[in-house]
């Protein structure tokens, strides 16, 4: 078997993923770019492989033109990058880590629930330029916060934020919650599940945990943005594509919007306009690079792969429900 791995940084930090694999006697080249790759080169290096480990890379180009490629091993949870509708026609198994990204991604949120409406950022930066003016910030404790997608990171986030004792919990799904939100109330949470419009409108912090479809791209958008408060921060650590960048730019810039952390951009690396505004915290979809998040994600995605061409069962195999909802 011939296997790429285009996903970027793999067994940098660890290299036990790749230790599997050259136990497995698979033969594999990794991505010699060392940076996130275009469709266009994906295709270059990878059409004639048998399998690939991926990241967040737009697979659309060699699924389609592949005659290889029998299965894909996603190193992570989103799906958006992958075709999988065209992958059931041409037989191509996929499979993701879901599990893996939980704990990272759920603590970077909630780290920047406090950083960002203290405004520590902004100390920062100011205290560089020789300024000193103590900005006074929002606590946890008296927020009301909004969970949209109520799925592993938002559950997540709640249960770290219980020891913070927020002063109210909004979530919003589209499917009833009711026995996940029970078991939260025994920590002594006020939490409810309310319409996305009564979630924006009465949220303080606005968190979004949803995959990219065409139901939720620009999610966020002119009417989500005119609906919340003046003094709400929103949060993306989700998928790009989930908030209008050039929309909620102008309601940040105007102060329409108190700020905004954003992990994740149409497209990366990001250089858009959100990089002039103070109010915005950027990183760099970094909510799963914890050294134990990645070495999880690698390892698990690694394994995955050897599983199928042992001819073993799948762990991790993306569920129908996720296939059907694909964009293609």
């Amino acid at each position: 078997m011939n296997i790429f791995i285009s996903t970027y940084p793999f067994g940098k930090y660890d290299p036990r993923p790749i230790d599997l694999l050259r136990k497995s006697g698979i033969r594999f080249t990794i991505n010699p770019l060392g940076r996130k790759l275009t469709a266009e080169e994906i295709l270059e290096f990878a059409k004639d492989s048998d399998g690939i480990i991926a990241g967040t890379e737009n697979l659309d180009l060699l699924v389609n033109e592949s005659r290889n490629l029998k299965m894909i091993s996603r190193v992570g949870i989103g799906l958006d990058s992958v075709p999988l509708k065209m992958c059931k026609g041409k037989g191509i198994r996929v499979s993701y880590t879901p599990d893996a990204v939980t704990l990272a991604v759920a603590e970077l949120v909630v780290g920047m629930m406090v950083t960002l409406p203290r405004q520590v950022v902004y100390a920062d930066r100011e205290l560089r330029r020789e300024g000193w003016s103590r900005p006074v910030g929002l606590s946890i404790q008296s927020s009301t916060i909004g969970i949209v997608g109520f799925g592993r990171v938002g559950q997540k986030i709640v249960r770290i934020l219980s020891s913070f004792k927020p002063r109210k919990i909004f979530i919003h799904d589209i499917v009833d919650k009711t026995s996940e939100i029970s078991e939260l109330r025994k920590l002594a949470l006020d939490i409810e599940q309310v319409s996305f419009q009564k979630l924006l409108k009465s949220s303080d912090l606005v968190s979004l945990h949803v995959p990219l479809t065409p139901q939720t791209r620009n999610l966020i958008s002119n009417p989500e943005l005119k609906k919340m408060n003046q003094a709400a921060y929103l949060f993306n650590f989700a998928r790009g594509g989930i908030v209008n960048e050039e929309d909620v730019y102008q309601y940040l810039k105007k102060g329409h919007l108190a700020g905004m952390a954003i992990d994740v951009y149409e497209k990366e690396p990001y250089k858009g306009k959100l990089t002039e505004l103070e109010n915005v915290v950027l990183t760099q979809h970094m909510g799963s690079c914890s050294f134990d998040c990645r070495l999880e994600m690698e390892t698990q995605a690694t394994e995955e792969l050897i599983r199928y061409f042992r001819n073993q069962p799948l762990l991790s195999e993306v569920p129908y429900f996720e296939v059907e909802n694909s964009h293609q």
